[in-house]
């Protein structure tokens, strides 16, 4: 009786031990994985700076605190709000130089995981509505939305897993008439390199079929994440433009934080 209530002791406290957090952070990829029914998540960009220039002009976007607030509504179930307190544009050219600030565009997700965690193949649907609450200078004042369907699949049993995120978006017209459709893709090999270290390269590509014309953009990223704790993760990656429209450079750095 003894060892059996010792063993009935160790298999309750196995199945009490949480998974590690699972972050939408850090690279463009999103995962499947939902927060756990009843726990809050806050993702915090703490500085993501983007350079481009282009047509004699040298522009600088910087978001501060990009932050997203997850709550597990179910096993599989979560609903998300993504905002960003503040965000600046900076650009110079032609001998000029302007300084444009901004609370950013505002995001309301619901991801819902269509399969279980040890899937071979794992599938969720994540639908989002983007609400202007930028100024007209940072943002567009168009509510905006889209659908993204996040798919991990492991490769073997060994530590690289494949990651897939369709996303099909419908968006503003340039001359706020109308709504066209866009599209995203990302390619996603994530490495775990230790039980702590994870580390991401990844591919992006953007269709935007604007009526006033098609942009084509995409770009080279890499990621890595470090698990201080199982609720507790920090990050860092940078995105690499590779085409003329899409910005040259991304930096970023962010925490994840599970309760």
């Amino acid at each position: 009786m003894a060892l059996a209530a010792m063993l009935l002791a160790a298999a309750s406290a196995a199945a009490a031990d949480p998974s590690p957090i699972c972050a939408d952070r850090p690279s463009k990829s999103t995962g499947p994985c939902t927060v756990p029914s009843g726990d809050w998540q806050v993702e915090i960009g703490l500085i993501d700076w983007t350079r481009d220039r282009s047509g004699g002009t040298r522009s600088d976007l910087i978001q501060w605190g990009n932050t997203a607030v997850k709550y597990g509504l179910t096993d599989k179930a979560d609903v998300e709000l993504w905002v960003t307190p503040v965000e600046t544009l900076g650009l110079r050219g032609g001998g000029a130089h302007e300084h444009l600030s901004s609370f950013g565009d505002t995001l309301v997700r619901v991801k819902y995981a269509l399969t279980e965690d040890d899937a071979p193949v794992q599938v969720a649907l994540d639908p989002f509505v983007k609400l202007p609450t930028a100024n007209h200078q940072l943002g567009n004042g168009k509510v905006e939305g889209g659908l993204l369907v996040p798919i991990a699949v492991p490769l073997g049993k060994g530590p690289l897993t494949l990651s897939l995120d369709p996303e099909l978006d419908l968006l503003a017209d340039a001359d706020g008439h109308d709504r066209h459709a866009a599209m995203q893709q990302v390619v996603n090999l994530g490495l775990q390199a230790s039980d702590r270290l994870s580390l991401s390269a990844e591919l992006w590509g953007m269709w935007d079929w604007d009526p006033a014309g098609t942009t084509r953009q995409a770009s080279a990223d890499g990621a890595a994440a470090y698990l201080v704790t199982k609720d507790l993760q920090i990050d860092a990656g940078a995105n690499v433009g590779l085409n003329r429209v899409t910005p040259d450079i991304e930096i970023y750095t962010g925490v994840s934080l599970r309760f």
